[in-house]
């Protein structure tokens, strides 16, 4: 196409009565507003030839339709309006990937996941230089990264013909022109990545407008031409050429998860999967079957999958929806298996094993390298590029205090505050955080409250909306249907492996392995099941709303008593609404029922049975501090009896202490853990000789 059929193309484009309208519209409000945005389908729809010849050569099509319409705008507004096209069609998006010379100089749209930006910086777009022999003044056009001075004083300007060589060119900085950059680098998404592959990434500069809008950890789509520059190996020039894009126009996510590529025969079968009145079943099912039993915790975390709808108050409040949950558990009891399947089955799943993440690995690391030209970047951590999907960390007794203590913000807040090496940054982490961690003794003592078990803060166990403990214990019935549905799992694995080598069918009959090895709903349409869920925004019915409510007070009345426990707090109401929610985002309903409401309650009460129950009531304490209310009693119990054995200022016996508690009703194993706490996580007993069984009390320690 030749220039003059470009321009009376894009002029035709541009005049109609919309388009000039926004035109004028953007020269009113310039300088705020520089950029006309136009959708790839109206040029196509326009002109089907011009829009191929757009995405074939960008920058003579770009630099054409700016010149129109600089023409087009009033002369007296001295405007400058860049050309931004959005909305590219599918087959113009290239993944990171798959990016290749043919696609040099092509417009292209790339998805992916920022994972540095640098600060916002000029960058010298026209060069004003002056001649030193003869005072000429020189512009020289800077279109590339490399700066370049005039090879000669140029006739066409009045200059003196002299060369580089035998005159010099002074730089202009008042005079020349300069336009905002900022450098980026997207990396693939982690939901694109299956099977351990490493994230490819691609450098991409903003200018102008633009610029300062792009933060470490959002999910983007970029527009825009692909472009290389030759490699720097001195002394000597390279064959090899970098890539990056120059940037367009970008496209921030407004839906969620829309790379999940979603047909219209998979949304018509996911409609239809949802109106099963035994969705709730298969979707429990269909998470890792291979483990035995384990329903509630499985339907807990299919409940976290699909999590409850984050809301911002009139006064600016945000609530998170997403679901926390930790499992604690001994040894063997499958929680890796479990935590590693769910980030598989997460459109958004990152798994970190706390043992080998630091707190820079989570949050944001301060990076200095060449990508910054030598200055400080961020660089997002697990639970940024978790943003609102899942992330799961593994392992979390293991981490050292300071980089646990990284999660508080992140799990509560949902964003983390960085202030590294001169940066100060706020980043989101909207994401659910599954953790899992072993007792600090190897298995669970049932004489204990999980506090004094875990090597977990308080603070950061009390964020948890769930808390589940998996006890491997002896039971003949339930070892007897585990060993079978282990054997059976190894063997149908074993029979599908031996086939895919081989070739060759067995004698042994794959009817005879029971079907619960297969998951009803296989991994892909999962993750397709819970993309299309999570657009779904379901409002709480007054039944529902009267059946929590009325639970909460319910139990709320068993601490009435002046000195009872607290059995449950707002923490735990606030965990019913958003697993409530989860619960009607399975069904696709935009109403939460009361059903769903129920459901909500039996989880939480299956775990504070378990965790935060004794002698049949709840009190949420032994998870918020610790200690029971009933425990407490008993230690001010037991201390005021070891001072009274102890008034003479003598040792007491230990047998003496025992008998005096079991006489108020404390039991000796009760008493016997006291004394031992007392001892050596207090410090307020000491042994009167080492090995001995009597105690003496420590003289100001309280």
């Amino acid at each position: 196409m030749k220039d003059e059929d470009i321009a009376a193309r894009w002029e035709e484009f541009f005049t109609d009565s919309r388009n000039r309208h926004r035109i004028t519209e953007i020269a009113d409000l310039y300088p705020e507003k520089k950029s006309l945005d136009v959708n790839y389908s109206d040029i196509e729809s326009f002109d089907f030839e011009l829009a191929e010849f757009f995405l074939d050569s960008s920058y003579k099509a770009i630099f054409m339709a700016e010149k129109v319409i600089e023409k087009l705008t009033p002369p007296e507004s001295k405007v400058s309006i860049h050309f931004r096209v959005k909305n590219l069609p599918k087959d113009s998006k290239i993944e990171i990937r798959d990016l290749r010379s043919k696609h040099l100089g092509n417009f292209i749209a790339v998805e992916g996941l920022v994972r540095k930006a640098t600060e916002v910086r000029p960058r010298m777009v026209d060069a004003v230089f002056e001649c030193k022999r003869c005072g000429v003044i020189i512009k020289e056009v800077q279109d590339g990264l490399i700066f370049k001075e005039p090879l000669e004083c140029y006739k066409e300007q009045g200059g003196c013909l002299r060369t580089a060589a035998s005159t010099k060119f002074r730089l202009l900085n008042d005079v020349s022109q300069f336009v905002d950059t900022q450098k980026i680098e997207i990396q693939e998404s982690p939901e694109g990545l299956r099977g351990g592959a490493q994230p490819q990434r691609l450098v991409a500069y903003t200018e102008d407008d633009l610029t300062g809008k792009i933060s470490p950890g959002d999910r983007i789509i970029i527009n825009g031409s692909l472009r290389s520059t030759q490699k720097k190996t001195y002394p000597v020039k390279s064959t090899l050429f970098e890539i990056f894009l120059d940037i367009n126009s970008i496209e921030l996510e407004e839906h969620e998860f829309e790379e999940v590529p979603i047909s219209s025969e998979d949304e018509e079968k996911i409609i239809k999967m949802s109106k099963d009145p035994d969705i709730y079943r298969k979707i429990t099912a269909s998470i890792s079957p291979t483990i035995y039993g384990m329903t509630v915790e499985k339907e807990a975390l299919a409940l976290q999958l699909f999590g409850g709808v984050a809301k911002i108050m009139p006064d600016g409040t945000h609530i998170r929806g997403d679901i926390h949950i930790f499992l604690i558990g001994d040894p063997g009891t499958a929680k890796s298996q479990l935590l590693r399947y769910i980030s598989e089955l997460a459109p958004r799943g990152i798994y970190a094993s706390g043992k080998s993440s630091s707190a820079a690995g989570l949050t944001a690391a301060a990076v200095k390298d060449e990508f910054g030209e030598g200055r400080w970047t961020l660089e997002a951590g697990a639970l940024v590029l978790a943003d609102k999907g899942v992330a799961c960390v593994d392992e979390l007794d293991k981490m050292s205090p300071q980089d646990r203590s990284s999660m508080h913000e992140a799990m509560e807040q949902q964003r983390i505050s960085i202030a590294k090496a001169g940066i100060t940054a706020t980043l989101q982490s909207r994401c659910a955080v599954l953790g899992a961690a072993n007792p600090k003794y190897g298995r669970f003592d049932t004489t204990q409250y999980l506090g004094q078990q875990i090597n977990i803060p308080i603070a950061l166990l009390s964020r948890f909306d769930l808390i589940f403990t998996i006890t491997d214990v002896p039971d003949s019935e339930k070892d007897y249907l585990i060993a079978e549905h282990i054997l059976k799992s190894h063997t149908i694995g074993g029979i599908n492996r031996h086939i895919k080598e081989t070739g060759l069918e067995i004698d042994e009959e794959k009817e005879e392995i029971p079907s619960y090895t297969e998951p009803y709903l296989d991994r892909d349409f999962f993750r397709k099941y819970v993309a299309y869920a999570k657009r779904v925004f379901p409002v709480m019915t007054k039944e529902a709303s009267d059946a929590l409510r009325d639970y909460y007070t319910s139990i709320r009345k068993q601490g009435e008593p002046e000195g009872s426990s607290v059995p449950i707090t707002a923490r735990q109401l606030e965990a019913f609404v958003r697993l409530s929610e989860a619960s009607a985002r399975i069904r696709l309903s935009d109403r939460v029922q009361e059903d769903d409401a129920k459901r909500a309650i039996r989880i939480v009460e299956y775990y504070l049975r378990k965790v935060a129950g004794e002698e049949g009531r709840f009190d949420i304490d032994i998870i918020e501090s610790g200690t029971s209310q009933s425990q407490r009693e008993r230690i001010r119990t037991l201390r005021r009896i070891i001072k009274d054995l102890a008034e003479g200022g003598g040792p007491v016996e230990h047998e003496d202490i025992i008998a005096e508690a079991e006489a108020v009703g404390i039991e000796r194993s009760k008493a016997e853990s006291i004394i031992k706490r007392l001892h050596n996580e207090e410090g307020w007993l000491i042994e009167s000789r080492i090995g001995s069984k009597k105690y003496r009390v420590v003289q100001g320690v309280t």
